[in-house]
């Protein structure tokens, strides 16, 4: 089985920053696609960013050039860096990673909740 544990949300103002962390346990051979997705409650769960094992990353154009994926392979984490946060960037950010067990399936965090509000 494999645990994700999300970190680093909560309240900020419009304009601020805040830096999300997701770190992968449990048994497993490998990660390839980790990255993030969100949800208001009430609404589907839509894409925020990924990044594979090559670095390639991938992004909602809601969020392009405000938020950064990376990743810490060595500490099995992904990072999201929110820079110009906005009002409809609230929502409860999942983390999600593709892991290698008996086979290839994938993951989620518990969620971590974001609130941009003034």
């Amino acid at each position: 089985q494999v645990q994700l544990v999300e970190s680093g949300g909560g309240a900020v103002q419009p304009g601020g920053s805040l830096r999300l962390s997701c770190t992968a346990s449990g048994r497993f051979s490998a990660i390839s696609v980790m990255g993030w997705h969100r949800q208001v409650p009430g609404n589907r769960r839509e894409f925020v960013a990924t990044m594979t094992t090559d670095g390639t990353t991938n992004y909602a154009n809601s969020v392009k050039g405000r938020f950064t994926v990376s990743r810490d392979d060595a500490k099995r984490t992904v990072y999201l860096q929110m820079s110009a946060l906005k009002t409809e960037d609230t929502s409860v950010y999942y983390c999600d990673a593709h892991a290698l067990t008996d086979d290839w399936n994938s993951y989620w965090g518990q969620g971590t909740q974001v609130t941009v509000s003034s």
